[in-house]
């Protein structure tokens, strides 16, 4: 089979570069003509643990190409999907479109024979519908489907989600699109993955629903921490007492600065927006999303309130930037806002992050960009551990007291054990914890 990928984003790159490592195959489509030269080139413009290997041999199979050409590659393909951005519009929160509809226009134009035509992209519910309009009226004379094949990627861990998923969803309502679907998730089928066909309406809120779901428990879990904080209980067993429960679960019940990311903060408020546009609105949602927005400044405040009060004329040292590891983006970061309110408050900041420091750059203009995780300590007042990177979890405590001016921590992943780094000789700020452990699970 033959698929067009429109969009080499995130969800396009990686679904288009598994799906040809399932022997479809793939032309990805992007009209940032550089992006493109650069992909042919070997280059991958975003960082995803084996993506670039991922590419590479099946660029060199010949399964997977990149261009600039929509018009040849959706003539060719049996499916085509949508991949663009679907950002939060600027003013009131809804999902920006405009690229999704776009896509759908210069698709139909292109169509020679039956085409599925497939939003990957997280859109509201009624966009498919609105696809299927602008095609028809576009093409009266083609014929196609349209589907909906939502993405549960978490960056970091991709290529993995993709190939061995909990489940896969699709919106189809004809035999004709199913069959075009089934082949192409035929290599999942073999392993019996749970593959979920359903209306496109209800494939397009599975998604949302599926983000704000994750997101609602991360924002507990904070809220949670909070109250921990204040009757002196420990989170990480309050996470780890609750999530022994079956119809609980473990995952995302870690306390920290709250969500970011290219997905949460954007799909939270898109399903707000969609709730109180059918005047159904979403009371638990908009609390989340108005709690975790106010949680990231009151991390500066932690940072702030562990230096006295002020960091007037003070250093801050700030390792990870990413909203998460193993990822290189800084969209929505908790880093972005504490930087922002640090600097407000008069700091000085220094920074460091394994891969995202060069999008930072173009983020956080006032900040001093080290070489290392020790470099970003030299001389600071205060460490502050933003993100969970695996290489911050063992730093030479001995070291990073050396480095400092003053042994202070603020460690807003709870990464460390405060009875272990109390015992070191520093001042040890952290989330949800008594700052000696009581807990028997240290």
């Amino acid at each position: 089979m033959r698929i067009a990928m429109i969009g080499t984003g995130y969800v396009g790159l990686v679904s288009g570069a598994c799906f040809s490592e399932f022997g479809v195959e793939v032309t990805c489509v992007d009209k940032d003509a550089d992006k493109i030269t650069r992909l042919q080139q070997g280059e991958i413009p975003i960082f995803e643990p084996g993506l670039d290997q991922l590419v590479k041999s099946n660029a060199a199979a010949g399964r997977l190409t990149f261009s600039t050409d929509l018009n040849t590659a959706v003539k060719q393909a049996d499916a085509v999907f949508i991949a663009v951005g679907t950002p939060s519009r600027r003013g009131d929160g809804h999902a920006d479109l405009s690229y999704v509809y776009a896509a759908a226009e210069e698709i139909a134009q292109a169509i020679d024979e039956y085409t599925v035509i497939v939003t990957k992209s997280t859109v509201p519910v009624g966009t498919g519908r609105e696809v299927e309009r602008i095609i028809t009226k576009t093409r009266p004379d083609a014929e196609f489907d349209v589907a909906s094949n939502p993405e549960f990627l978490r960056e970091g861990s991709a290529i993995n989600d993709f190939m061995r998923p909990d489940r896969v969803v699709i919106g189809a309502e004809t035999d004709r699109a199913k069959e075009v679907m089934r082949q192409l998730y035929r290599v999942l089928y073999l392993i019996e993955t749970p593959i979920l066909f359903t209306a496109i309406e209800t494939s397009e809120l599975i998604k949302y629903a599926a983000n704000t779901f994750l997101a609602t428990k991360i924002t507990f879990i904070n809220e949670i921490a909070d109250l921990c904080e204040q009757v002196g209980a420990d989170v990480h067993d309050v996470a780890k007492g609750i999530g022994l429960d079956g119809r609980i679960g473990k995952k995302f019940l870690h306390a920290g600065p709250g969500y970011g990311g290219s997905c949460f903060p954007k799909d939270t408020l898109a399903l707000v927006k969609t709730a109180q546009q059918y005047k159904s609105p979403l009371r638990i949602v908009e609390a989340v999303v108005d709690v975790n927005d106010k949680r990231k400044t009151a991390m500066a405040r932690r940072i702030i309130d562990a230096c006295g009060g002020s960091v007037n004329g003070k250093t801050v040292a700030m390792l990870g930037l990413t909203f998460k590891p193993n990822t290189d983006d800084m969209r929505d970061s908790p880093s972005l806002s504490i930087v922002a309110a640090l600097i407000d408050a008069g700091a000085r900041v220094q920074a460091y992050d394994p891969e995202g420091m060069d999008e930072a750059k173009k983020l956080m203009p006032d900040v001093i960009f080290c070489t290392d995780a020790y470099a970003t300590m030299e001389g600071a007042d205060v460490l502050a551990i933003v993100t969970e990177w695996n290489e911050f979890r063992s730093l030479d405590l001995a070291r990073v007291k050396a480095s400092l001016s003053t042994p202070i921590i603020v460690d807003l992943r709870n990464i460390y054990s405060p009875n272990d780094i109390e015992q070191a000789g520093f001042e040890y700020h952290c989330v949800g914890r008594p700052a000696m452990a009581r807990s028997t699970s240290q």
